[in-house]
C-alpha cells in the first residue's frame, strides 16, 4: 500500500457510499498516544509500515505481525510450520530480514522449534516492540508522513462539516 491510498477519497454518486480511505483526525490523535493504539488501527499499522519501509527497517513490523499471527494458530502442525517460517525469515543468521536479537533469545527460539508453543517468540517480539516503541514510533510521530496524513485528515474534517 502506498501513501497515496490514504490521501484520496472515493466519492460515489450515493451519499451513503462516500468513503474516505484516509484516517480521521480522531484516528490520528489516537495514533499519537501510543504504539499500541497505532498498531491496533488498520490504517495506523499500514501507515507505520510505509514509514518503516522508507527507513529500511520494515522487518521489525513484519516480524511483530508474524508473531501475532503465530500466536493465533491452534494446530500444532501449522504452528510448527509457521515457527520454522518465522525462524527462516527473521531469526536465522544473515537472512535479508534478520532482526537484531541477543544470543540467548535466539537460542531459546532455536530450542523451541521442534515443539513450538504460542509463547515461543514472546521474548523476541517484546524486544522488537520495545525497539519500535522507543526508536521508530517517535520518529514516525514526528515524520512528514504523519504530518501529511494529519493535515489531510484535518482538511477532510473541515470539508465534511456543514
Amino acid at each position: 500500500m502506498r501513501i497515496g491510498f490514504f490521501l484520496k477519497t472515493n466519492i460515489s454518486p450515493s451519499p451513503r457510499k462516500n468513503r474516505s480511505y484516509r484516517p480521521t483526525v480522531d484516528d490520528m490523535n489516537q495514533w499519537g498516544l501510543s504504539l499500541d493504539k497505532l498498531l491496533s488501527h488498520k490504517y495506523g499499522k499500514e501507515a507505520f509500515c510505509i514509514f518503516l519501509k522508507s527507513e529500511f527497517c520494515e522487518e521489525n513490523i513484519e516480524f511483530w505481525t508474524a508473531c501475532e499471527d503465530f500466536r493465533a494458530i491452534t494446530s500444532q502442525v501449522e504452528r510448527t510450520a509457521k515457527a520454522n517460517s518465522i525462524f527462516e525469515e527473521f531469526i536465522k543468521s544473515e537472512t535479508p530480514k534478520e532482526i537484531n536479537l541477543d544470543f540467548h533469545t535466539k537460542n531459546a527460539i532455536v530450542q523451541s522449534l521442534s515443539e513450538p508453543s504460542d509463547t515461543s517468540f514472546i521474548a523476541a517480539q517484546k524486544k522488537v516492540y520495545s525497539l519500535m516503541e522507543n526508536n521508530s514510533y517517535p520518529r514516525f510521530i514526528h515524520s512528514d508522513l504523519y504530518k501529511d496524513l494529519y493535515a489531510a485528515a484535518k482538511a477532510e474534517a473541515k470539508h465534511i462539516k456543514p
